[in-house]
């Protein structure tokens, strides 16, 4: 069975009550849940972590090298200033798929660009919390194509 792992960055775990105009009311928890119903339902696994540390998430990616097949990353903030989180994912040659819950282009003219992209396969971003499940569902696309 293959395994992907869901990484969430800075202030993720704050889903249901921060901001809820622009992230909605959804948690993570709630997020968690719908993962792992969809995973299961395409016969993958899922790690599922948050971090408010970004050396946390590296070390998350360093480890995710031979035991998942994928990695789906909402690095929140670190998504604009993180080369760490950029040499990490292509140091361990893993498909990854960027995640956003808010259309980062349409906000803010420093959330326009993104160090994640740069090393990912692709990214969703502006749907909420359905972005998790169309990202579970691009990458398993994704590794059934490259098996």
């Amino acid at each position: 069975m293959t395994a992907l792992l869901i990484l969430n960055g800075p202030n993720l775990n704050l889903l249901g009550t921060r901001q809820p105009e622009v992230y909605g009311s959804t948690t993570l928890a709630d997020i968690e849940a719908t993962c792992r119903a969809h995973a299961k339902a395409l016969n993958l696994d899922i790690g599922f972590m948050q971090s408010n540390h970004e050396g946390a998430l590296v070390d998350e990616i360093h480890a995710a090298k031979g035991v998942f097949g994928g990695l789906i990353l909402n690095a929140g903030a670190y998504t604009h200033t993180s080369i760490a989180l950029m040499d990490a994912i292509a140091s361990v040659e893993l498909p990854c798929i960027e995640l956003h819950l808010s259309n980062v282009h349409a906000r803010e003219e420093f959330r326009h660009t993104s160090y994640i992209a740069k090393v990912a396969l692709g990214v969703i971003c502006g749907f909420g919390a359905n972005g998790y499940p169309l990202a579970i569902a691009a990458m398993h696309t994704h590794l059934q194509a490259t098996s």
